[in-house]
């Protein structure tokens, strides 16, 4: 007997659903599926590939794959997008009581996924992840560049979240084994829009799983590059707010107050600018202010906030005009409050334009959301 099969024995065979979110990795999934398929012969065992409409024949490969060996399945998905989702969706459609998440670009061992069980089933924990930072660890597919901003984003992390998973080293993993008789009913509240699974799942918990670590040696990425980008940075800022408010803000709400933020920078810096340069009144730069905020704040939200349903093309112009015919209205009300405070309140330019931005945010968030990038 292979050592490969004496480790398998001592877990419990109960079955195993592997998900594997993917998204043009048509060069690494074969290879992938094909070394997770070794793991084991003792237990029922799935490889669930849960694909983006991937362009480059990731889905065409794992179907391919799916005919020949019925413990690979693949869902498919149009219209929808993201890796929170793509899990969420992987671990409901599980057919099995545990369940290993990680990628599919070839960063995880296979053999993780055994040291991961073995913990789950002779712990009874709810779940284990897989860390980068254990003294065991070994970190071969990240640059320091990187490296340092996992360490920055642990350690914002771990402040946020409750102190009995103060002893996890790396919140920001993909690579998790769940217990989904204990797991599924939270995995079923996790934001898909939020920033990495783990974190949000932990989150949402409020303490009350038992959860470990396995140290991981993460690969380099066999093909393909990194999709970490501005909006993923975009998202954790906002995952961290989201959990400081006791999650009763909505995410997007809190996106868009971001970037209504960002929107007073530039109400402000313009109206100084028209103010300063051409020598404009305050009541004649103000409108122009106004609507260059609104502009900047629809392309900021387009491209982050509502990444999802994100404009473009000439949709990205109509989009715009829409936007600000459903800000005209408020847009008015910030013009005229800010007027009359700079008039009869105070003559100074930056309370009289603040006190307009304060009144107009809800009506903003709530009439775009709605009629711009049709959101409930």
């Amino acid at each position: 007997m292979s050592s490969t099969q004496q480790t398998v024995e001592t877990t419990s065979p109960a079955g195993l659903s592997i998900v594997l979110p993917t998204f043009n990795e048509g060069d690494s999934i074969a290879s992938v599926i094909g070394s997770l398929l070794t793991l084991s012969e003792q237990e029922p065992l799935e490889i669930l590939v849960v694909d983006d409409d991937s362009s480059d024949g990731t889905t065409e490969t794992v179907r391919a794959m799916a005919l020949r060996d019925p413990r690979i399945r693949i869902i498919h998905r149009l219209g929808r997008s993201g890796l929170a989702s793509a899990i969420k969706e992987g671990l409901i459609d599980a057919i099995h009581p545990r369940a290993i998440v990680m990628d599919s670009d070839g960063q995880h061992e296979p053999a993780s996924v055994l040291d991961a069980l073995r913990m789950l089933d002779q712990q009874h924990l709810d779940l284990v992840a897989g860390s980068r930072f254990l003294d065991q660890s070994e970190i071969r597919g990240l640059s320091d560049r990187r490296t340092d901003g996992s360490s920055l984003a642990n350690a914002l992390a771990r402040r946020s979240l409750p102190a009995s998973y103060r002893h996890l080293t790396d919140y920001m993993s993909g690579f998790m084994a769940l217990n989904l008789s204990r797991c599924l009913p939270l995995v079923r509240q996790v934001d898909v829009n939020g920033f990495k699974f783990l974190y949000e799942l932990l989150a949402i918990s409020r303490g009350r799983l038992k959860v470990g670590e396995i140290p991981l040696i993460f690969q380099p990425r066999r093909h393909g590059s990194s999709k970490l980008d501005s909006a993923i940075l975009w998202d954790f800022l906002v995952s961290l707010l989201h959990t400081a408010s006791l999650r009763l803000l909505p995410r997007r709400a809190i996106s868009f107050g971001l970037v209504g933020a960002s929107g007073v920078l530039v109400q402000l810096i313009t109206t100084a600018l028209l103010m300063s340069l051409p020598g404009l009144s305050f009541q004649q730069a103000l409108p122009i202010a106004v609507i260059t905020a609104a502009s900047s704040n629809y392309l900021i939200n387009n491209a982050l906030t509502f990444r999802d349903r994100r404009q473009r093309g000439t949709r990205l112009l109509r989009g715009l005009l829409k936007f600000l015919l459903v800000a005209s209205l408020p847009a008015l009300a910030n013009v005229g409050l800010a007027t009359s405070f700079y008039t009869l309140v105070n003559e100074h330019a930056i309370w009289a334009q603040l006190a307009g931005i304060v009144v107009v945010y809800v009506w903003n968030y709530a009439a775009s959301s709605r009629f711009v990038w049709n959101t409930p």
